[in-house]
């Protein structure tokens, strides 16, 4: 048979297996059918209901607006799959090309997409995360929870970790009228993600809404009441603050333990992958038939240096999946690269922050329209002398602009001859924090390194 001849057979009487039942695996899956896969197709996921929008949880799910169960993700298509839902994967056998699950049983493959996310990252004491009032937000469940936590009325509310979700927590506090207390690690808001001087305006704008914001400060215990229920935060310097509910709002962690021994690249910032969406092995070799897609891949980007980026962006999973979909079933000629800038958004304080490009990726920013006093602004960021990403505050009908100039290497700071342009505005360095708090607070996390360093131990394994 010829290539062409597997290929079609392929298509027609494969086995795919997607492990991770969320967005972008839901998609991949929709995606696969629309390409003409009409073989076997089994969906793990750890679990039990069917896939569901996050973004709402930190939004209107908590303020009351829709209903924990009113996010499921809508269905483009049939996709005619197996579901094994409930029980998570625990490890991936390449030479057998099967996947393991956490019950014992094995699912076999030709191949796979591995799309299984992030977690949210846990209080760090077990006892004191387990007590009435602490929660974290990343399932529709705990969504549910905070926000029975939320309409009860509690006298103070404490968010630990002022990135998008922490602030995002702290807007909506205080649109319903909730004393609400933010500690953060950094010297701001959101400079893990866009740096210090967006930092600085994220602290002003929680501040002018009534926000206790405690920044360069670190939370130790939270303290029960001998009944389980949380009644007192505990700080590193030395003062503690009487609250009934707190938000562990951390970052996440990529779910990638349970390739451990598989092989892979895998590790704590994810799956590396080509541009394909193949996965690499621990040697940096692309294989054949295990695929990567949404929040736990490492992907690399021309317009970045070829870098290897983890995106935690919904626009990114859903462009993965389309594209690892497409490669899974066609051949190498006809194979397509995720090559998209990266965008992203979130609204707090009745402000609509929106970015493109990637802003960690960055030596400088400098506003270049509008007015950071009023809020309604846009800041490029650049390296080494052109534009790498775009932020805007209320301000996001110029990002296609932004992209274009990232997309064609412009140069930095860019000219732009609009009405709105700051005539003192000057670049500054994006001063970012270390990497343990870089990588707590931001969702585009940078993570290649010196071609020069050797950082890694090759391990070798026997061919089949």
């Amino acid at each position: 048979m010829t290539s062409a001849d597997n290929l079609r057979a392929f298509k027609r009487d494969g086995r795919i297996v997607i492990v991770g039942a969320s967005l972008a695996g839901l998609r991949a899956a929709e995606y696969l059918r629309d390409e003409g896969f009409t073989g076997s197709l089994t969906m793990i996921g750890d679990e039990t209901g069917e896939p569901y929008d996050r973004p709402p949880l930190s939004k209107q799910v908590l303020t009351g607006w829709v209903p924990a169960d009113g996010t499921l993700l809508p269905r483009r298509r049939e996709i005619d799959a197996e579901w094994l839902l409930g029980v998570p994967a625990a490890g991936l056998d390449l030479a057998t090309d099967n996947v393991r699950l956490a019950d014992g049983r094995e699912v076999p493959f030709d191949r796979v997409l591995i799309a299984t996310g992030v977690r949210a990252r846990p209080w760090f004491v077990e006892s004191e995360a387990e007590l009435d009032g602490v929660f974290v937000v990343r399932t529709r469940e705990h969504a549910e929870g905070l926000q029975r936590a939320l309409a009860a009325g509690p006298s103070r509310v404490l968010v630990i970790g002022a990135g998008f979700t922490g602030s995002e927590i702290a807007s909506i506090c205080r649109e319903r009228d909730i004393p609400v207390t933010v500690a953060e690690l950094a010297p701001a808001p959101l400079v893990g993600a866009l740096g210090a001087m967006i930092g600085e305006v994220a602290s002003d704008l929680q501040r002018a809404h009534g926000v206790d914001l405690r920044c360069g400060v670190k939370v130790t215990q939270l303290e029960g009441d001998g009944q389980g229920k949380l009644r007192r935060a505990h700080f590193d310097d030395g003062s503690t603050l009487d609250v009934d509910v707190a938000v562990v709002a951390l970052g996440g962690i990529r779910n990638t333990e349970w390739l451990q021994g598989s092989g892979l690249a895998a590790g704590v910032w994810g799956i590396a992958c080509d541009t394909g969406c193949r996965a690499m092995d621990l040697n940096g070799m692309v294989t054949d038939d295990v695929f990567v897609a949404g929040d736990v891949a490492r992907c690399p980007n021309p317009v970045y240096e070829y870098r290897l980026i983890s995106l935690e962006h919904w626009v990114n999973a859903v462009e993965q999946a389309e594209v690892a979909a497409h490669n899974m079933v066609n051949s190498q000629a006809d194979r397509w690269p995720h090559l998209s800038v990266p965008t992203f958004w979130s609204i707090q304080f009745g402000v609509n922050i929106k970015s493109v490009g990637v802003p960690t990726f960055a030596d400088e920013v400098v506003v270049t329209q509008g007015s950071v006093s009023d809020r309604r602004f846009v800041a490029a960021y650049g390296y080494q002398g052109r534009v790498t990403a775009a932020v805007s505050f209320n301000n996001a009908k110029w990002l296609d602009h932004y992209r274009r100039l990232i997309e064609t290497a412009a140069h930095f700071p860019p000219s732009c001859p609009t009405p709105d342009q700051p005539v003192d505005s000057k670049p500054v360095p994006v001063d970012f924090p270390g990497p343990l708090l870089l990588a707590q607070g931001a969702t585009v996390v940078v993570t290649g390194h010196n071609p020069s360093e050797r950082r890694v131990t090759a391990a070798y394994q026997h061919h089949r």
